[in-house]
């Protein structure tokens, strides 16, 4: 049963309240699951999701499979040469669109229709709010619905994180993931403040679709995260496809171009070379965003102490030269701890991470509690702070995948269902990642930097994909594998896979690491040929 539709919305004047055994706040992947569970146990449900953009959640939405349908067709464009000529890349983007929009709208309906027409599910749609400990007062466009139940689930996922730089929020042309995803138009130039794999993602598949992209970062470490020659072959790939990347780079303000474009105030830390000319200074809409930073990224880079000069190779503009009093009192000049200068690009896109998705819930109603980091708090049951209710997915803090939404309904049902040994957060094994870039990045487990850290005696295994027999049938020879073994006793303590269909690969990593299987299982498996999952053998020999 369904009070919204995806066309239109109401709200029955006779039943303004609702009495329900569960409501679920969010369509995501762990509610949507939790709710045909529970309907057919023959619970009454009702859903409630803010939008009905939205049904299905994050993922088939505004998340994974759009950004995987437009990544394909970049990939796609990049092996026709579709992304050789303005006129062929706005002809491949506009198709790319096309179809991310057809796929999102047809599982949306789906996913929709999935949950609406069980007779025990009601979705509602407008955003809810708690007005006590098992009450909620849900929004729609033609009124107020009050819910009661005796059981809630938070599934409200994530929002992107935007940090305070001076016309973020007000410049045209500034998207989140969720808008540059839907663009009509292909930006020529494009720039991304954060290096984090979100953004590499998008670095990766607009350099594809034959976009100018930039990078920055604001520190001076790639992926500080991973191994220093995983990040280095990740880096040199993306680089390879023309991404260019500006490290110790700070945002200071963001405002229109006169060309139509997006203007940035950009400081660098320790780079010293340049014009010496203040940002507000320049002709607005002047330069090119892939070429104004190049000289920029190599002054970086290399942390040069010299004096600035106008240095007519570097397109980047600086903005003074820092002074300190001499000891009699009159100034003179020190070497700048940055420098400042303009990037004019036509869209920016702030991938600097997610947020737990709060807003506007009144937790402290129904005496649900944050932690530090704004994530509803909860036990290894997913219990919050206040009794029978529960939160599912990325606003609970923990690992922002889709499938770990799911794996967080199977922890809720095993409490839900009576059994003796309801499965928990701590026994979860070995959480798996994909980044997929050109060449897509997964990993699982332990890297090298973290057996390290944990005193762990092991030993690395490398294998060049090169060396792979399929990665040479596909023509995608670029990437490496690694992998960590504990000595003594064989055990695999992670892999990180950089590879032609490394998203598929590392799953039977993770179902050997889960099994407690050595590394000679893997070694010594017979796979298919030819395969990339044979590598395997090689890679643990």
């Amino acid at each position: 049963m369904s009070i919204s539709t995806p066309n239109a919305i109401s709200t029955p004047s006779t039943s303004p309240t609702i009495t329900t055994d569960a409501l679920i706040i969010g369509f995501g992947k762990g509610g949507k699951t939790l709710a045909a569970k529970l309907s057919a146990a023959g619970r009454k449900v009702v859903v409630a999701e803010a939008s009905a953009d939205m049904y299905g959640g994050t993922c088939i939405n505004i998340g994974c499979l759009p950004s995987k349908s437009l990544i394909l067709s970049a990939e796609q464009a990049r092996r026709d040469g579709a992304n050789s000529t303005p006129e062929t890349r706005e002809a491949a983007f506009e198709a790319a669109i096309k179809e991310k929009r057809r796929v999102t709208s047809m599982l949306r309906d789906k996913n929709y229709h999935k949950l609406a027409d069980q007779d025990n599910i009601t979705v509602i749609t407008g955003r809810a709010h708690f007005t006590g400990p098992h009450s909620v007062e849900i929004a729609t466009a033609e009124g107020p619905v009050a819910v009661t139940a005796s059981k809630i689930f938070i599934n409200t996922g994530a929002t992107p994180r935007i940090p305070d730089i001076p016309g973020i929020h007000t410049t045209p042309g500034v998207y989140t993931s969720t808008g540059l995803m839907d663009l009509d138009d292909m930006p020529q130039r494009l720039v991304i403040i954060g290096s984090g794999f979100i953004g590499l993602e998008f670095a990766s598949m607009f350099a594809d679709f034959g976009t100018a992209v930039t990078v920055l970062q604001h520190n001076a470490e790639f992926l500080p995260r991973e191994d220093a020659d995983v990040a280095a072959a990740i880096r040199a790939q993306l680089e390879a496809q023309g991404v260019k990347f500006l490290f110790n780079a700070d945002t200071k303000a963001i405002a229109p171009a006169a060309d139509g474009g997006v203007r940035l105030s950009v400081a660098v830390k320790g780079m010293t070379r340049g014009a010496s000319q203040a940002c507000d200074s320049t002709p607005a809409g002047t330069g090119n965003a892939h070429t104004d930073i190049t000289g920029a990224a190599d002054a970086a880079d290399t942390a040069t102490t010299t004096s600035p000069t106008s240095n007519p190779t570097d397109h980047a503009t600086m903005s003074h030269v820092q002074t300190k009093p001499s000891d009699d009192g009159e100034p003179r000049f020190a070497e700048p701890a940055e420098a400042r200068f303009c990037l004019t690009t036509d869209a920016v896109l702030v991938a600097t991470g997610r947020t737990p998705n709060v807003e506007g819930l009144h937790l402290e109603a129904a005496g649900v509690e944050l932690t530090e980091r704004g994530a509803v708090k909860v036990d290894e049951l997913l219990r919050t702070t206040a009794a029978d209710i529960w939160a599912l997915g990325d606003v609970n803090g923990g690992p922002q995948h889709t499938y770990i939404s799911l794996d967080d309904y199977r922890v809720v049902w095993s409490q839900l269902n009576g059994s003796d040994h309801p499965y928990t957060v701590k026994d979860r094994k070995h959480v798996p990642s994909s980044t997929f870039l050109a060449t897509p990045y997964s990993r699982v487990g332990l890297n090298e930097r973290e057996a390290k850290a944990a005193g762990l005696d092991y030993v690395v295994k490398r294998l060049p994909v090169a060396a792979v027999p399929k990665a040479q049938v596909m023509r995608r020879p670029d990437g490496l594998m690694k992998a960590i073994v504990e000595r003594n006793t064989g055990r695999i303590l992670g892999a990180m896979l950089l590879s032609a269909e490394s998203h598929e690969v590392i799953n039977i990593v993770k179902l050997a690491m889960d099994l407690d299987a050595p590394a000679s299982t893997l070694r010594d498996m017979v796979f298919t040929h030819p395969t990339i999952a044979e590598a395997l053998n090689d890679l643990l020999a």
